[in-house]
């Protein structure tokens, strides 16, 4: 029997996408995710407050072009992809990070202030950007630090 590894979101975006080339000309993007599960009150009366969390998103090669000129803060997106764990040491001690790798990314809501890049040649919201699984390369430590 084979595994399945994959991730669906819908949230907001935290902050603007800060993209970077690696040596080898690859561009990686990544910006936070945030979702949140409404809060309710219990029978007894308790209040059970929002709780939202945050997921760090990392795009590669066109996925992050793109991302560069149309995800920015307050978007709500769509997001699916896969987990991926990152080990590396630091000051003595083992890190880790799991992070979404996305393979597909779909805006859903774009705040009124939003201004695109081609504002007056594109009047709707871009299409759905997909990417190939095998050329999705793992992120080395040294391609971060």
């Amino acid at each position: 029997m084979s595994s399945v590894n994959k991730v669906i979101l819908v949230g907001n975006v935290g902050s603007d996408p800060e993209i970077r080339f690696l040596e080898r000309g690859v561009a990686i993007a990544n910006f936070n995710l945030a979702t949140t599960e409404r809060g309710y009150t219990m029978q007894n009366g308790t209040q059970v407050p929002d709780r939202t969390e945050w997921h760090p998103i990392v795009l590669w090669r066109n996925l992050a072009e793109w991302a560069e000129k149309y995800v920015r803060k307050g978007m709500k997106l769509y997001v699916e992809g896969k987990l991926q764990t990152r080990t590396w040491e630091k000051d003595g001690q083992v890190r880790r990070k799991t992070e979404i790798i996305a393979e597909n990314i779909q805006v859903l809501y774009r705040p009124a202030d939003y201004r695109s890049p081609n504002a007056q040649a594109e009047e709707h919201t871009p299409e759905p950007v997909h990417t190939d699984n095998h050329t999705i390369p793992t992120l080395e430590v040294e391609d971060i630090f």
